[in-house]
């Protein structure tokens, strides 16, 4: 008998997109929990250390377009099970990197962290690809929100536990419990990850409901067979960076992530160098302001689909809560004129809060992105914000190397929030899907053209 009643599959698929991205972002802040023990141990200085964590940032950003040319060419399921397990499997190789002398480690520990970037490089595109692939237009704001607030949940979850890890046992011993976890997810994920029309798990109503409501359904059909038609359409990629509101959703997003990564690289070196707290404290005080952007990050994504459901354009559902947000996150500047130390953590969480809200960034991806290279596009996207994955390390470990103290490098991190404001208020203009011209029907065109004129 056919059942009518739709099953709830993709919560389950979001769930697992959740996790996922808690482990990776984990992995990520690794090196932020253990950087202080780390550059005692090895002898490094600030500079040296901003280097360290820029490393990943190098081959994140390399990463991306070719990243997400392989989720369209192959699926999302493979790839990304290969991202998890590469990744984590060079997170727990860092933990080694202590037996080298100490030149010796820090080039190791550079080159692990690069491969880290590199091997996570699908890993958001592909997020926006399922999330477009299992959710209606009008889940979407919530379902993006909810993968992307994991970030923050991370730093809620292992942060203690790292600081814990760190002080009990040695800063090594991070990156070898990490990236065990990693590698026994990247099995479970194998097991419960299917595109929808393949997913033994969903019935034929929910197949319908969402498949009618805008998710890509078939996106995933007939990958891997190598067929000529899935190579790269680098007109493609001209077409997007030609456009004037992706060209500000890649700087907002640029400017978003120079916020996410002063909290993944300094924000714990800020807390024990700057205010004075060990390293254990360090690891729970932390997580309190990430609990406020986990908060905000789902809080960012509901308001979003409210006013979509009200009624509301597409563009004013999803700028206000970015805007808004990031307004409210521009107020870590306050923590330069605040010494109680509650006060700082409540500025600090209030930046975390407002960020959370604003970072809807791949909300936006899932309703721009083209269906013919939803990965490509997200990759795209990914390359633009996590530049700031390079230089928000390295312009930090500067301002502090030439100041002494972190005041300025608060400053900087403001001012990326001010400046993504300024991104969706003034460039990007109203959010709609982008509409790709196949290049061949433009030449077809201009043969037409020429014949005419002929």
């Amino acid at each position: 008998m056919q059942e009518t009643k739709p099953t709830r599959v993709r919560y389950l698929i979001l769930l697992m997109l959740f996790l996922v991205t808690t482990i990776n972002y984990a992995d990520r802040a690794t090196i932020a929990i253990a950087g202080s023990s780390l550059q005692k141990d090895l002898g490094i200085d600030a500079v040296t250390l901003g280097y360290i964590f820029s490393a990943f940032g190098w081959a994140y950003v390399a990463g991306q377009i070719p990243g997400g040319w392989l989720l369209d060419r192959f699926g999302s399921k493979k790839i990304y099970a290969l991202s998890i397990f590469t990744w984590s499997l060079f997170t727990v190789l860092q933990g080694y990197v202590g037996e080298f002398g100490v030149s010796t480690a820090v080039v190791a520990l550079f080159m692990l962290r690069f491969l880290v970037g590199l091997a996570e490089a699908p890993s958001f595109p592909g997020n926006a690809r399922i999330v477009a692939a299992w959710f209606p237009t009008a889940e979407r704001g919530t379902a993006s929100a909810i993968f992307n607030s994991a970030q923050y949940f991370a730093t809620v979850l292992f942060a203690p536990l790292m600081g814990w890890i760190v002080y009990r046992f040695g800063w090594q011993h991070v990156f070898i419990v990490m990236g065990v976890v990693g590698i026994v997810f990247s099995l479970v994920w194998l097991k419960v990850i299917h595109s929808p029309r393949q997913h033994p798990m969903i019935n034929e109503a929910e197949f319908n409901h969402i498949a009618a409501n805008g998710a890509m359904v078939d996106m995933d059909q007939d990958k891997g067979r190598g067929k000529k038609t899935d190579g790269p359409k680098w007109d493609y990629i001209r077409q997007l960076l030609t456009n004037r509101m992706m060209l500000g959703v890649y700087l907002g997003q640029y400017c978003i992530n120079g916020i996410t990564y002063f909290f993944l690289t300094w924000f714990p070196v800020y807390l024990v160098q700057e205010r004075g707290m060990t390293i254990l404290k360090a690891g729970f005080i932390a997580s309190l302001p990430a609990i406020c952007g986990f908060i905000g990050g789902v809080l960012g994504g509901v308001i979003s689909d409210y006013l979509l459901r009200k009624g509301h354009s597409l563009t004013f559902a999803r700028k206000a809560p970015i805007i808004a947000g990031l307004l409210v996150s521009s107020s870590i500047v306050a923590c330069n004129y605040v010494d109680i130390e509650w006060m700082v953590v409540g500025f600090m969480a209030l930046a975390f809060f407002g960020k959370g809200v604003g970072a809807l960034g791949w909300a936006v991806v899932s309703d721009t992105s083209p269906k013919q290279i939803a990965g490509l596009s997200g990759g795209l996207f990914n390359t633009f914000g996590n530049l700031a994955s390079i230089t928000t390390p390295i312009v930090i470990g500067y301002i502090i190397s030439s100041t002494g103290s972190f005041k300025w490098a608060l400053v900087f991190v403001g001012c990326n929030a001010l400046m993504a404001v300024f991104s969706y208020l003034v460039i990007v203009g109203p959010i709609k899907r982008v509409v790709l011209k196949e290049p061949a029907a433009r030449d077809d065109q201009l043969s037409s053209l020429s014949e005419a004129k002929s």
